[in-house]
């Protein structure tokens, strides 16, 4: 029983890799944070005692910063599941190594292939933080836009920017944090 289950998984594994792309890129990953806040007073409140008057300056606070991390990404998706004969869906899992920040991501992307070796990419992207500091959320979504070219029949070269749509923080209040990322790399198709 023991070498039919091994055989099964054998061949469950030739099957994925026939068919998939082991990608490795460079990823440089930003934090962007922001706090802004309405209605707060950049002037004191004054009161004659003549008239008992009062004012106040109401104005939008805001503050940013952005924090970038360089890391690395590794991953593999899957080819060949074709729409059209220009339209093909790429569902990936990776993983990024980043300082404090390591993530499993899952993009579903639409591929379009524009021209015999060329292609741009774009699909929603859901990543889990692996080591979520304490109040971050786990889970982070975002938006992914590239491209790629095959410069030989098993190789590509491959840009991606990675949109973050989700307040990593939790209890935010007025502040945001979101993460995003570029990605140069490398794809070898089995």
């Amino acid at each position: 029983m023991k070498t039919i289950t091994n055989l099964i998984s054998f061949c469950f594994i030739a099957l994925i890799l026939s068919s998939c792309v082991a990608r490795a890129a460079y990823v440089s990953r930003s934090e962007r944070t922001s706090f802004s806040s309405s209605g707060v007073s950049l002037a004191p409140t004054t009161s004659k005692s003549t008239s008992k008057a009062t004012s106040s300056n109401n104005a939008l606070l805001n503050i940013s910063n952005t924090v970038s991390k360089s890391g690395f990404l590794v991953g593999i998706y899957f080819t060949d599941i074709d729409l059209t004969d220009k339209f093909e869906i790429q569902p990936e899992v990776d993983f990024l190594l980043v300082k404090d920040l390591n993530e499993i991501q899952a993009p579903i992307l639409l591929k379009y292939n524009v021209a015999d070796k060329f292609s741009v990419l774009a699909g929603p992207n859901f990543g889990f933080l692996l080591d979520a500091p304490t109040g971050f959320k786990s889970f982070n979504f975002a938006v992914d836009f590239g491209a790629a070219y095959d410069i030989a029949e098993k190789i590509n070269i491959n840009a991606r920017y990675d949109l973050g749509l989700t307040n990593m923080l939790e209890n935010a209040g007025g502040a945001s944090s979101k993460l995003s990322a570029f990605q140069l790399g490398v794809g070898y198709k089995f």
